[in-house]
């Protein structure tokens, strides 16, 4: 399969990403310890490649509800700018 095609499956790393953002978090710093410890990324890193994954049309195919939410957590943060 042709990686250029957008055709195959999100990587690991993508599905991990989503995967933690279903989940909630109960304290300050509790999420970018959970970002360093799993993934092994910095908070920056991982923010930068989730932003470009919810533009993903692949991620948005894997996981809808979570895409779609931060989709719309994103345009309103720009929209108070």
């Amino acid at each position: 399969m042709d990686e250029d095609t957008g055709d195959e499956r999100l990587g690991r790393r993508e599905r991990d990403i989503l995967a933690l953002e279903r989940r909630g978090f109960s304290g300050p710093g509790a999420k970018e310890r959970a970002v360093r410890e799993e993934l092994g990324l910095a908070p920056v890193r991982y923010y930068q490649l989730l932003n470009a994954l919810l533009d993903d049309p692949r991620a948005l195919a894997h996981d809808p509800v979570t895409v779609n939410r931060l989709r719309r957590i994103r345009q309103t943060r720009r929209a108070e700018r």
